[in-house]
């Protein structure tokens, strides 16, 4: 094959490793090299005869649709392809709950195997291999052999997605290595170079072991990512040198590039620290034993109110019964300034957004069960996946590529459908390592000695590499210490006495072991949700992962992690001596799973994952409201579409004023507004609430309502905590925000104070609660006092609505937001005097549709209960009719 080369790169250095770029260098040739292409896309119309490695695979499903905003291609300048799936999204906001079956074929692509429509472009990189374009830009690779599949899918990383890899080559590596303070993500969003040392060229390199210790199948995946290289260079390689925007890489490359998914959207926990300074505020101003009472109430680790995704309990790191000797309390302020921003840094990097909606066959009009999911992965141009089809030697899966990875990791194969939600269970912990100094004498905090089973020994220098400049900073050599933790973040003291701060991470040197499952999954090895429970636990980072075939639904949650060492709290630090060190990984059978379940639903929208699943120390959101709780109305004798309309309506609705706005209305209505104008304020919440409180606008919500409840929130939730909190109200509201509003990166109420506010006014009002809190709160335990601060709060907002925009509440409108497609360096051609934007929507940036009519599994583990009970000739009538839906979708392709 053209253009491939070993494991080990000729430019294995330290240019080589991670290409130093200038933004601009890499624009310039991407303009110059994507013109071309662009000029045969235009070109499209006529149909191409499929050769022979392009024959139809096997496909079970059956009406099948996706989407990804804004659309496939991520050319400079943009072309047809760049925004056209964009479009079509942007019609399904308005329709709310109302989405019909006519709308899923006009307003999303079909996700069935192959071509539908037009062959626009082919491609043949080598013999054997024959990538087609369908008139969305969408690659189909097929290949006669397994190596030629995974080489296509490099070729359609480099072609499609050129611009993100030169961009993020570098910075993969300070992702996989954890450099603490770098925010790997945006240092690929803003274009900002980092060129890894040969040190941290090893350390990835050195994962290999992680694939070769896995046997036959983790070689085959470091075959594959071999293969994948192989394409991106052989790709490269058929430009001019002046169109080239990538160095020569190999499967190192690509380890350390899968490290990007799990530092963004697949690790939990690693807030330990935080959470003790505030502990430790609360216990200085209520007392120990009170103080803690409080942080338990705010913590909810275990609230038995909270949505679950399966009902089933998994117990898992839950709040200590005992004493935890092991568990760290820091002197309140101790952080030191490098501490302090590696933990901001390390929390701003994570993102946990994404839903899935799974209805099982009991459910469905046609007894398939019915799939509406997808990430939440942020809005991009170019985004940062891209969708593709890959069939041969074995492979057929169809759905987006991370274009660091060869494999399709959230899609389908070929009779069952998968995807991935964030579940941000715990995989990292800090450890508090007692410094030292090995020639006797005092201790300060610039010593490299730490206290570890008794002995004083070294940390570990690392070297990482060169971060460029950027317009505020030169650019500069990053060096950071090891402890037999992991990366130093930086110091603290507890009683005086100086610590280190060091994050461990499970997978942390062993990213790559996660590709095993999404090879799994596309290489037509999973037959049954046993299967995909045991694909699925491959994947080391943290996830849920949803499963739909024609039978069956099934539900995994994901990741290598750790069980902590009796003697410590899994919301504190942990003392870093030795003596609480983990005690190794929980096993597949103690991961939450379920196949069916009696309710025949899956949901979950970054929820709890299960009763008794402790929540990881930096998540806040395990309490009585979640926004998984706006996908509400499922019936029976469900379609795709109102499957569709649940999410799609879910899409725009407030969930503070669906979930939190009766309550807060109850406490009011028991004594007098303090003036007509927040009496009025009041009322044009509970009107907007009552019909389902959709924020849909063209440029801002339509209803005063939504006006009036983003500018008294805050106050409401201040009002709420405050009598207790007092002066802490703050420093709590940057350890856990207090609101999570709609912006232009499109995600909204995943984070928030919506169940302090829901859980304590049902107390004050009386109302049944389950795992009250320890105290109420509002109004410091009256109602009378909690009404009053409430009312205050609507008042206040109502004058600033009045200052701001008049005298006529019913004229008040929130504050216009769109969703923006960045990163906006990205230089435009002069006819995009405006980027793409779209409506406001609470959806996923890629979501799949669909359902499977055949193929599911080797062994049965559960049939629909109840079948054997309907009638035959219902159950016929029923199947003529979804046969004749699925021509007419099949027509209408």
């Amino acid at each position: 094959m053209s253009g491939k080369n070993g494991l080990w790169p000729r430019s294995a250095t330290r240019e080589g490793a991670g290409a130093r770029h200038s933004l601009g260098s890499v624009a310039r040739r991407s303009l110059g090299r994507v013109a071309p292409i662009a000029a045969a896309l235009a070109a499209f119309g006529t149909w191409a005869a499929p050769s022979a490695s392009a024959a139809s695979p096997a496909d079970f499903s059956g009406p099948a649709f996706q989407i990804l905003a804004p659309g496939d291609s991520g050319a400079l300048p943009p072309n047809e392809n760049s925004f056209d799936q964009g479009t079509l999204y942007n019609t399904l906001t308005p329709l709310g709950g109302n989405v019909t079956e006519a709308n899923l074929q006009e307003d999303f692509l079909s996700e069935k195997f192959g071509v539908t429509g037009p062959i626009v472009r082919t491609e043949h990189p080598e013999e054997g291999l024959e990538i087609q374009r369908d008139h969305n830009g969408i690659p189909h690779v097929f290949g006669q052999t397994r190596a030629e599949v995974m080489f296509g899918s490099g070729w359609i990383a480099a072609e499609d997605r050129g611009l993100i890899l030169a961009l993020g080559l570098g910075p993969a590596f300070a992702s996989a290595l954890d450099v603490p303070g770098i925010n790997a993500f945006e240092l690929l969003l803003t274009g900002r170079s980092f060129t890894p040392s040969a040190q941290a060229f090893n350390f990835v390199a050195e994962q290999q072991k992680v694939l070769i210790e896995k046997g036959p199948r983790g070689e085959q995946v470091l075959s594959d990512l071999q293969e994948w290289a192989n394409g991106v260079n052989a790709y490269e390689s058929s430009l001019p040198p002046e169109q080239r925007l990538l160095p020569p890489i190999s499967a190192v490359n690509a380890m350390a590039g899968f490290s990007f998914i799990g530092s963004i959207f697949g690790n939990g926990g690693g807030n330990e620290v935080a959470n003790s300074d505030f502990l430790a505020r609360l216990e200085a101003k209520l007392g120990a034993k009170q103080g803690l009472k409080v942080f338990r109430d705010l913590r909810e680790v275990n609230d038995p109110e909270a949505p679950v995704t399966t009902t089933k309990p998994f117990p898992y790191d839950q709040v200590p019964s005992g004493s935890t000797p092991g568990s760290v309390l820091v002197d309140p302020g101790s952080e030191s300034a490098t501490a302090a921003h590696a933990m901001a840094v390390a929390k701003a990097s994570k993102r946990r957004s994404s839903n899935f909606l799974l209805v099982g066959p009991e459910r469905s009009s046609d007894e398939h069960p019915l799939a509406v999911m997808g990430p939440q992965l942020g809005y991009f141009y170019p985004e940062i996946v891209m969708q593709g089809d890959l069939h041969g030697g074995g492979i057929d899966a169809q759905g987006i590529i991370a274009p660091i990875s060869p494999y399709v990791f959230i899609g389908r194969g070929a009779g069952f459908a998968w995807s991935l939600t964030s579940a941000g269970s715990e995989d990292q912990q800090q450890f508090l390592v007692k410094l030292c100094n090995p020639e006797g004498g005092a201790v300060t905090r610039e010593s490299n000695h730490y206290l570890y089973k008794g002995q004083c020994v070294a940390m570990t220098p690392f070297d990482a590499g060169q971060l460029g400049p950027s317009r505020t900073e030169a650019a500069r050599e990053v060096t950071f210490e090891e402890t037999v933790y992991g990366p130093v973040q930086g110091t603290v003291t507890v009683k005086g006495a100086p610590y280190a701060v060091s994050r461990m991470r499970s997978t942390r040197g062993r990213d790559p072991a996660g590709e095993l499952a999404f090879s799994d999954f596309d290489s037509n090895r999973v037959h049954s949700p046993q299967d995909f429970f045991k694909a699925a636990n491959e994947l080391e980072t943290t996830f849920n992962v949803p499963y739909v075939d024609s039978r069956h639904i099934a539900y995994f949650s994901t990741g290598r992690l750790p069980i902590l060492a009796a003697g410590t709290d899994p919301s504190l630090p942990a003392l870093g001596n030795g003596e609480y060190d983990w005690r190794g990984y929980i096993s597949q059978d103690r991961h939450p799973h379920e196949i069916g379940p009696d309710n025949e639903l899956f949901l979950n929208w970054n929820n709890k994952p299960a009763p008794e699943w402790g929540a990881a120390s930096d998540n806040y959101s395990y309490g009585p409201v979640h926004r998984v709780q706006l996908y509400a109305g499922f019936k029976h004798n469900m379609t795709e579409a109102q499957d569709a309309s649940i999410m799609n309506r879910a899409a725009t609705q407030d969930l503070r004023a669906v979930k939190v706005w009766p309550l807060i209305g109850k406490v009011l209505a028991g004594g007098p507004a303090p003036s007509a104008l927040a009496e009025q304020a009041a009322k044009l919440v509970d009107e907007w609430a009552k019909s389902g409180a959709s924020r849909f606008g063209v440029t801002r919500p339509e209803n005063p309502g939504a006006a009036v409840l983003d500018a008294a929130w805050k106050g409401i939730a201040e009002a709420v905590l405050s009598p207790v909190l007092g002066e802490l109200t703050g420093p709590f509201s940057q350890l856990h925000e207090i609101d999570n509003p709609p912006s232009p990166s499109g995600s909204a109420y995943g984070d928030g104070w919506y169940g302090y506010v829901y859980k304590d006014l049902r107390t004050e009002l009386g109302l049944p609660v389950q795992g009250a809190y320890s105290r109420r709160y509002c109004g410091g335990g009256s109602l009378g006092a909690c009404r009053v601060s409430l009312w205050a709060a609507i008042q206040a907002a109502a004058e600033t609505l009045k200052a701001s925009q008049g005298n006529e509440p019913n004229a008040w409108r929130a504050a216009p937001v769109r969703i923006e497609f960045p990163p906006t360096f990205l230089p435009l051609p002069p006819t995009f005097t405006e980027p793409f934007t779209m409506d406001w929507t609470n959806r996923s940036t890629f979501q799949q549709v669909i359902e499977f009519t055949g193929g599911a599994g080797r062994h049965n583990a559960r049939k629909a209960p109840g079948t054997r009970q309907r009638q035959r000739a219902s159950r016929v009538q029923r199947r003529s009719q979804r046969a004749q839906r699925v021509r007419r979708r099949s027509s209408a392709g």
